[in-house]
């Protein structure tokens, strides 16, 4: 009886430990993201050193904007081209989700964690991508970091 208890328990500490995302935390999404890691279904983890592309996001109040791939350069600024990825914000049953939307296709990734400084999504495959915040790199000025 004492296992049962403490299984319990322990389920219990993890369920009431779940981030719950709320509308206000939507514009911390805003921003250079650049991805740390991917989380395989079987626990396997593929380690990201260096990246050469971020994916930025943009969204609005509405909860609708896009995400596309900049490559950051040397000086503070980032390559970019025309494409990107509708997004818009769903919250359902206690869930967040982001739904990309081209003229191709359409999936949804479920958001995990939001921080100001770490973003975790689970996609439909059940892999998890960590991503951390980042921003420009600039080593022109004798390796200042840009603001």
């Amino acid at each position: 009886m004492k296992k049962v208890f403490g299984v319990l328990l322990v389920v219990l500490f993890f369920v009431g430990c779940e981030q719950k995302i709320t509308p206000a935390d939507v514009a911390k999404i805003n921003g250079y993201w650049e991805i740390e890691k991917v989380v395989l279904e079987d626990g396997n983890e593929k380690q990201y050193g260096m990246n050469e592309s971020f994916d930025y996001f943009k969204i609005d109040k509405n909860n609708l904007g896009i995400r596309k791939k900049v490559m950051p350069q040397l000086d503070g600024t980032f390559l970019v081209n025309d494409t990107f990825e509708n997004v818009k914000i769903r919250f359902t049953d206690g869930q967040t989700f982001l739904d990309y939307n081209t003229p191709y296709t359409k999936w949804s990734e479920e958001i995990i964690t939001l921080t100001d400084k770490e973003l975790v999504v689970l996609n439909a495959e059940k892999k998890e991508y960590h991503y951390k915040k980042t921003g420009p790199i600039n080593l022109d000025d004798y390796g200042k970091k840009t603001k």
